[in-house]
């Protein structure tokens, strides 16, 4: 599900409902507007058992959505402040869209630079083989006999380059694809790794201030983070908190997968671990964002150096034979 609509539709409801108009009401009404998709099917389904008398707990139970948006809406109910937890909701999900808009950004764009880049270095090898092929390096076989590469070879080398793009972008959508392997990158590079700590944060802070105990909401987060590197420390957190062998202020990370800054900042808070993970939310937001503009201000001209290293390999053996071939010619008139 898209975090923006997820956004926009938290703020439109939380907003009618704050104006009296009842649930099932709000439900039906802001569904009509939204495109045809798995968030209207669901929210739709949600609005027909609501009107069927069903209670609302049981209803948002059968719904195919988010776990951590279920269990948020399920706590906001209880305490008899939807429309607040909706708002809060929103401003949850709308600075994760922001943050993993800029971060498609940044992916996106090696893609399409490696896209260029495979499509001029093709068109250069199929000029520059013709141009083989038309017989420049035949005519300097005598010169090149025993000393230089074979028309074979020098063909093989001309494809090298796209070989190599085409290869690197495969790996590139191939990676994405795989979801495993998607999170273990979310976790491991730069700015992502920020954005994936900034959410993590976020999402347990929200949980704590609606009143959440600290190791249900650890073994939430754990569940939203499984088969990534942080739900094992999410996982030791919360057992040693329910087995009360350590206090908040003396936790720490034996795997490594949390920062310990981050692990700091939790700990500083003591008494109020919501306010320590708003912290750390808050910080790690600003360097996903700091550290997003520097890699795109950065991808141009390190894109623009590659590209040109990978041209001038890729022609740089048949000007060899050209330059060879002229001196061939020159020592052949004197």
């Amino acid at each position: 599900m898209k975090t923006d609509e997820l956004a926009f539709f938290n703020q439109q409801l939380a907003l009618m409902l704050r104006d009296g108009i009842p649930l099932e009401g709000a439900l039906k009404q802001l569904t009509q507007g939204m495109r045809h998709g798995v968030l209207r099917t669901e929210l739709e389904s949600l609005e027909a058992d609501l009107g069927q008398g069903t209670a609302f707990p049981e209803a948002l139970s059968r719904r195919k959505l988010p776990e951590f948006y279920t269990r948020m809406l399920a706590i906001g109910a209880a305490s008899n402040d939807l429309p607040g937890m909706l708002t809060l909701l929103a401003d949850h999900y709308q600075r994760a869209h922001a943050i993993w808009t800029r971060l498609k950004g940044l992916m996106t764009y090696p893609l399409i630079v490696i896209f260029v880049s495979l499509t001029l270095t093709v068109v250069l090898s199929v000029v520059l083989g013709h141009l083989l092929r038309d017989g420049v390096t035949s005519l300097s076989m005598g010169w090149l006999s025993g000393r230089g590469p074979s028309n074979g070879l020098l063909l093989s080398l001309i494809w090298v380059s796209p070989a190599l793009l085409a290869l690197t972008g495969m790996a590139i959508v191939l990676g994405l694809a795989v979801p495993r392997f998607r999170s273990w990158l979310r976790w491991r590079l730069p700015a992502f790794r920020e954005a994936s700590l900034a959410q993590l944060a976020s999402a347990l802070a929200l949980m704590l201030r609606q009143g959440t105990p600290l190791p249900e909401a650890l073994a939430l987060a754990e569940s939203l983070e499984a088969g990534s590197p942080a739900a094992k420390s999410l996982q030791i957190w919360r057992e040693l908190l329910a087995q009360g062998q350590v206090k908040l202020g003396a936790l720490q990370d034996p795997t490594a997968a949390l920062p310990p800054l981050f692990v700091w900042m939790v700990k500083s808070s003591r008494e109020n671990p919501a306010a320590g993970f708003q912290r750390a939310a808050d910080l790690y937001q600003a360097r996903a964002a700091y550290r997003t503009e520097l890699l795109l201000y950065g991808a141009l001209p390190v894109s623009m150096l590659v590209l040109g290293q990978l041209v001038f390999w890729q022609i740089a053996p048949v000007f060899r034979i050209l330059i060879n071939f002229m001196n061939m010619l020159g020592d052949s008139g004197m």
